[in-house]
């Protein structure tokens, strides 16, 4: 009899709560739908989801291709950092630290884990500078040999420019400046012109993005600086060096000169 009117009782108090909370608890329609909140774009549209791209190698976006750049890099790093600040012999046609053979180097010597998924058994090359009678009429050392990939060669080009002698001086600049800010991580670079450490070619290898926010971009690269000792040329390594592009610009938007931005085809894949 207890338990009955104990029951009873709690039924009672229960229906109360009820009534009392029904003013503040909307119910839901019969067509009503519980719906979670969505990010809408300006034009009140729904925006997809999108997962960002990160240099973090955990990330399930970071592929092979972000793997070679970071070894290409962490290696120019390793012997920036065994150079010491020490000049380089870079001299003769065997020495590393000649600023192409040096970004060769970098990358003969961390291309084998890698392959293109289109040409999976054929080893990465890297291609020569184009002899000197085919640049005419501009000067050596602006852009690479043509080798395909089905050659082996993982590089496509990104962008290039060459000074046009019909255009006025302001006008080839900025041409020039566009062609710099295309540059991305991982670009290799190569250019002729006057820059501080000499005439004609040079190499390099950007470790980032353009930034527009300073209008600068970091690269890494040996040779740009240097002296001759006892009659050989000897290079400076450098690494994480920031410059704006219009310091870039002023060594290769002259008559006759220009560069081309060289960048890894997206299909890099682990070798198996």
């Amino acid at each position: 009899m207890k338990n009955t009117i104990r029951l009873i009782g709690l039924v009672l108090i229960f229906s109360l709560l009820t009534l009392s909370l029904g003013g503040f608890l909307p119910a839901l329609a019969e067509d009503e739908e519980i719906v979670e909140d969505v990010i809408l774009d300006d034009l009140n549209q729904e925006e997809p989801e999108t997962e960002e791209e990160t240099d973090d190698p955990g990330s399930a976006s970071y592929t092979a291709r972000d793997a070679f750049i970071d070894d290409i890099i962490a290696l120019g790093k390793e012997l920036y950092d065994k150079a010491d600040g020490k000049l380089q012999r870079a001299h003769y046609k065997g020495d590393i630290y000649v600023c192409k053979n040096f970004t060769v180097y970098v990358f003969r010597q961390t291309r084998d884990k890698y392959r293109m998924a289109e040409y999976p058994d054929k080893e990465l090359k890297i291609p020569n500078n184009l002899p000197a009678k085919q640049c005419k009429p501009h000067a050596y050392g602006y852009c690479w040999e043509e080798i395909p990939a089905s050659d082996g060669n993982p590089f496509e080009e990104a962008a290039q420019f060459l000074y046009d002698s019909k255009l006025s001086k302001e006008e080839n600049h900025a041409m020039a400046e566009e062609f710099m800010k295309q540059a991305k991580k991982g670009d290799y670079f190569q250019m002729t012109g006057d820059y501080s450490g000499g005439k004609g070619a040079h190499s390099a290898i950007f470790i980032s993005d353009y930034d527009p926010d300073t209008n600068t971009i970091r690269s890494m690269d040996s040779n740009r600086t240097g002296k001759r000792i006892n009659g050989l040329r000897y290079g400076k390594v450098l690494f994480d060096s920031e410059m704006s592009i219009d310091e870039w610009i002023g060594f290769f938007c002259r008559k006759k000169c220009g560069a081309t931005l060289y960048r890894l085809r997206d299909d890099i894949i682990f070798a198996e």
